[in-house]
């Protein structure tokens, strides 16, 4: 049997409510109280960075108003502001006012005195043709207006605001604008975010994007990115809906930019330049896995070499809000004052509005994208690229018949079961039982703490796991749908580099109505150590009945691995070519906290036409591609053909 090849995750990037993914600030963010003066210190001028706050000039550091400040006393003074605006917190008027909704509210207007109405309104604004009952009048002294009589009722909608039910959220840090960070000429959010996750990624690579492009063929490279809800913000398909109701013209832009796989499309067009496999996969909540499912299989058989996997989600707009609340799913200001024992006249703590596994009442919506860069094994090793990880195998099933569409089923338990058996075949029995630990949903719903955690439990007793490790991270992030599984991928990087499984620390007790059998709810931190854990299983339940489980193996694991496939010769080589690697990716990294913006936007940039490609039976050449794309196809059914 041929041996497949290892994805190795070679560079993390992204965005969410605790920060910037690369060089793990946004995790440490989730732990930072479990930090060393230092690491706090490192933490916090990462967010300064992040936020402008703080950069550094040649002349010194100044603050967000360009005046000459200390930076350690400086960052001392804003560091209780920088904590408090990350995280789940109480929703900010930046994107939208939740205390003043706009709504149409439909009234009839009648007449006092038994008359015809008569009003008058500009002739361009009449509506065409006429209303039932309405006729016009001589016309006043201004030719632009016009007399209307209304015989009968008048059917008007009324401009109205209302408050949101839900005032916390997952948002990125206050002062974050990625639409600044480059010509983003009216993209939507989650395009925008986008853009800033893969150029992290990219950036923290720690390699020249086109040496990679340069050793391997086009069509060896794919980028599988999108969102699961398209982009529905008033610049994409939201817009394009509200448009004509709301009296304005529908652009250009607003449904090409709307759909689901814009983000791939934005990375392979303005970012790479792409010419290999590209699109999304959409599966609700478990749409990261599913894209890195088939990255990773993608990888292991060999059709490609390197593949970069992301999601981006921006849902804080006020009809998704409500969407959602309508369906009893968020966690909104009534249920969390009724858990807290509060009275209407006490504004409940926003900070702790999801709580998985523990008295909850709903889940918290977030915004967040997340790109990772895979490589197969033989190119990372020849390149010395940065090895954060590997993907062992991630499992996809659905729930079978069900009652309702939202409902849970039993696809999960086949996934986690699965990808749990995986990892024992990668680790052996005894590391399983005691290595490893798991990445839970965990939404913070009613719903997901019963189901999950006895999937969880029964998996554990299968496996004879006594005591499993269980963490929930959208207790300080949120939920960001088809990103959350993106977001538990970059924290059990992260772990695997300061050795502290976050806790969920917003639940003080489990609830009754949870399986607790053969598991560790952490609800602590709990320090590990950086190599205390093997494997992580990373599991996601999607709307619809889309579960997915990923085996993903810890970075020692995987430099294990490299050594036993191809020999010490090979890591001494390999170590020798990442020192320049780590050494770009720490300056990248030094750069960004200094409030250096390297976002990547090519916009018109060496446009490629047919005068730049040549084709005959052999392959295909590409100006600017050293390799060519091969035509020697092999026949999958060659047995079945006539000779």
């Amino acid at each position: 049997m041929a041996m497949k090849r290892l994805p190795l995750i070679t560079a993390l990037g992204g965005i969410n409510a605790a920060g910037r993914s690369s060089g793990h600030h946004g995790y440490r963010r989730m732990i930072f109280d479990a930090l060393s003066d230092s690491q706090r210190n490192d933490t916090l001028l990462s967010l300064a960075g992040l936020t402008g706050r703080m950069r550094q000039t040649d002349s010194g550091w100044v603050n967000g108003s360009g005046v000459e400040i200390d930076q350690q006393e400086y960052l001392a003074e804003i560091a209780g502001d920088l904590q408090a605006s990350t995280l789940i917190r109480q929703l900010e008027n930046n994107l939208f006012n939740p205390q003043r909704l706009v709504t149409q509210r439909p009234t009839v207007l009648q007449s006092s005195n038994g008359e015809p109405l008569e009003f008058t309104m500009r002739r361009s604004q009449l509506p065409t043709p006429l209303p039932h009952g309405w006729e016009l009048l001589d016309s006043p002294a201004d030719p632009n207006q016009a007399l209307v009589r209304v015989n009968g009722n008048l059917h008007v909608s009324m401009p109205s605001e209302h408050q949101s039910s839900v005032n916390s959220a997952g948002q990125l840090p206050s002062g974050f604008d990625p639409a600044t960070l480059y010509a983003s000429r009216n993209h939507p959010r989650a395009l925008q975010l986008t853009v800033f996750a893969a150029s992290d990624a990219l950036n923290s690579l720690g390699l020249d994007w086109d040496v990679i492009r340069q050793k391997i063929p086009a069509d060896q490279i794919g980028v599988l990115a999108g969102s699961g809800m398209g982009q529905l913000d008033y610049n994409g398909f939201g817009g394009m809906l509200q448009a004509r109701l709301l009296g304005k013209k529908v652009t250009s832009k607003q449904l090409p930019l709307g759909y689901a796989e814009m983000p791939a499309d934005f990375i392979n067009a303005y970012l790479l330049g792409n010419l290999g496999t590209t699109g999304t996969n959409v599966a609700a909540c478990a749409t990261f896995l599913y894209n890195l499912r088939q990255a990773a299989r993608d990888i292991q058989s060999g059709t490609h070499r390197v593949v970069i996997v992301g999601n981006s989600e921006a849902p804080l707009v006020p009809e998704i809000f409500e969407g959602f609340a309508n369906m009893g799913a968020l966690a909104d200001d009534a249920g969390l004052a009724k858990l807290d024992g509060l009275d209407a006249m006490h504004a409940p703590d926003y900070r702790r509005a999801c709580r998985p596994f523990g008295d909850n009442c709903g889940f918290t919506l977030a915004e967040s994208a997340q790109c990772i860069i895979l490589m197969d094994d033989e190119l990372a090793l020849e390149l010395g690229a940065n090895v954060l990880g590997a993907v062992n195998d991630i499992f996809i099933n659905a729930d079978g018949f069900k009652k309702s569409i939202a409902s849970p089923g039993l696809g999960n338990y086949l996934s986690m079961a699965k990808a749990t058996a995986a990892t024992r075949l990668v680790l052996g029995d005894e590391a399983l039982k005691t290595r490893t630990f798991v990445q839970a949903h965990g939404t913070g719903t009613p719903q997901n703490r019963i189901t999950e955690s006895h999937i969880l439990s029964e998996v554990a007793r299968t496996y004879g796991i006594s005591n499993w490790p269980v963490t929930a991270i959208k207790t300080y992030i949120g939920h960001s749908l088809a990103t959350s599984a993106g977001d538990q991928l970059a924290a059990t990087l992260g772990i695997w580099s300061a050795g502290i499984i976050p806790g969920i620390t917003n639940t003080a007790a489990l609830a009754e109505d949870v399986t607790a059998d053969n598991l560790d709810f952490l609800l602590t931190h709990k320090e590990v150590g950086a190599e205390g854990m093997d494997a992580a299983i990373i599991n996601s339940k999607g709307f619809g009945g889309n579960n997915a489980s990923a085996s993903i193996l810890a970075p020692h694991i995987a430099m294990r691995m490299l050594g036993k496939r191809h020999g010490k010769e090979a890591l001494t080589r390999y170590q020798a070519a990442n020192e320049p690697v780590r050494a770009r990716s720490q300056e990248y990294d030094t750069a960004a906290k200094a409030g250096v913006n390297s976002t990547i936007y090519k916009f018109d940039n060496n446009v490629l036409g047919s005068e730049h490609i040549e084709i005959d039976q052999n392959g295909i050449r590409i100006k600017d591609y050293a390799q060519e794309v091969s035509l020697h196809l092999q026949n999958n059914y060659d047995d079945m053909c006539d000779d």
